[in-house]
């Protein structure tokens, strides 16, 4: 492919908008443009990304050297902007959807249920309010959620710990599809916006997370305005009708499968139930692979095996000789990209480096005097001369040993 062919504008510096250093050398080396919208260049190496997909599925992302997180049948990949909140274990490398992660939860010590007592709590609308009114720990408290079932209209009164939020993806999985609960709702089964409590509800679905049960003498609501219960206990004081995990799992809890810490990661999705997302996995790429020049795509990774370019000349038709090695690499089956303007050296050297493929030939004056050509590798530096006619020859055996 030719240089002209694919309109490649590259550009000197970082757009103002970059999200991540990976978006902004795509918008440099002229693969996207500034409103992250793909350009032909941008198009041909998602098109060369596709055709890897197709012929090797199961090794496609450790071909591509990128490592990735795996949850849930999906593929992640860590990006500080990514949308997708992922809990990782670095340790045992269990992953999942943050909405779904398990975690190892810790139970309060095992005392005797006491008696509840009605206590006069003004202003505490919150788990922080209440806990600092009582001068307790935020574990010491009963968190209520009030939701209604699609479309029975049934109350759904929830229970965590106060230290704990809830998973909505959890709840739906157990009860079906919910949504917040009215006021009129709230009030018609019994329980007080802000002061609401499990304890003397009517026609209510009450669901509590798996460690309340081991979790006594909570302060809850006493679904009286300004009022709170202590020693509200599971099991005595309210019956649930279904207990389970429902909490949320976030950075510092421990691991379901080994105890270690979780870490809470920015992800973008590389492969969900619709498919590889190439325009991200294009992304992953340009985070991966890059230094303080421009891109530098392994061989497995860059739509093009060289980058092949000729510096204008005086004496030599240095152009002629390098469509000459074009052809020939084309006839080798050889995707190479050939900058074939008439630019200073130093515009096409950046131009190389910012683009990002494996190697760069250069064809110029002093080297055809000697018959050869100058082959540099994009990532180490590493130079030498090549005889001319034998291109695609070290293109091909350099790709070998790669």
């Amino acid at each position: 492919m030719k240089y002209r062919d694919l309109h490649i504008q590259t550009q000197r510096e970082f757009p103002n908008n970059a999200r991540t250093e990976g978006f902004g050398w795509l918008v440099r080396a002229g693969y996207a443009t500034r409103e992250n919208e793909l350009t032909p260049l941008g198009d041909y190496a998602v098109d060369y990304i596709r055709t890897i997909a197709r012929s090797d599925a199961l090794a496609f992302f450790s071909r591509l050297s990128l490592q990735t997180i795996t949850a849930e049948e999906a593929t992640f990949f860590p990006v500080d902007t990514g949308s997708k909140l992922i809990i990782h274990c670095p340790a045992c490398k269990y992953s999942a959807c943050k909405e779904l992660a398990l975690f190892q939860k810790s139970s309060l010590p095992s005392d005797e249920p006491l008696p509840t007592e009605k206590v006069f709590t003004p202003d505490c609308h919150t788990i922080d309010a209440l806990a600092a009114y009582l001068d307790i720990p935020k574990e010491k408290t009963a968190k209520a959620m009030m939701f209604t079932l699609v479309p029975s209209g049934k109350l759904v009164f929830i229970v965590l710990r106060g230290d704990m939020n809830l998973s909505e993806t959890k709840l739906r999985s157990v009860v079906g599809e919910v949504r917040l609960a009215t006021t009129g709702e709230i009030e018609q089964a019994g329980a007080v916006a802000g002061f609401a409590s499990p304890v003397g509800l009517v026609d209510a679905l009450i669901v509590v997370d798996d460690l309340i049960p081991q979790s006594p003498n909570l302060a809850s609501g006493a679904n009286e305005m300004d009022y709170h219960l202590l020693n509200t206990n599971c099991g005595r004081d309210y019956q649930a009708e279904i207990v389970t995990d429902i909490a949320l799992a976030k950075a510092g809890d421990l691991c379901a499968m080994c105890g270690s810490p979780l870490e809470e990661v920015n992800c973008i999705s590389l492969k969900d139930d619709d498919g590889y997302q190439f325009k991200n996995i294009l992304l992953a790429l340009s985070e991966s692979h890059h230094d303080d020049k421009g891109l530098t795509f392994p061989k497995s990774a860059s739509p093009f095996a060289a980058y092949l370019m000729h510096v204008p000349g005086k004496t030599h038709d240095t152009r002629v000789r390098a469509e000459e090695a074009y052809l020939a690499c084309q006839e080798a089956g050889l995707s190479v990209l050939f900058d074939d303007r008439e630019e200073r050296a130093g515009v096409k050297f950046n131009d190389a480096d910012l683009i990002g493929c494996p190697v760069r030939i250069t064809i110029g004056e002093r080297g055809l005097e000697n018959g050869v050509a100058e082959f540099k590798m994009r990532k180490t530096g590493e130079s030498m001369n090549i005889v001319l006619d034998t291109i695609p020859y070290q293109i091909k055996n350099l790709l070998a040993s790669q």
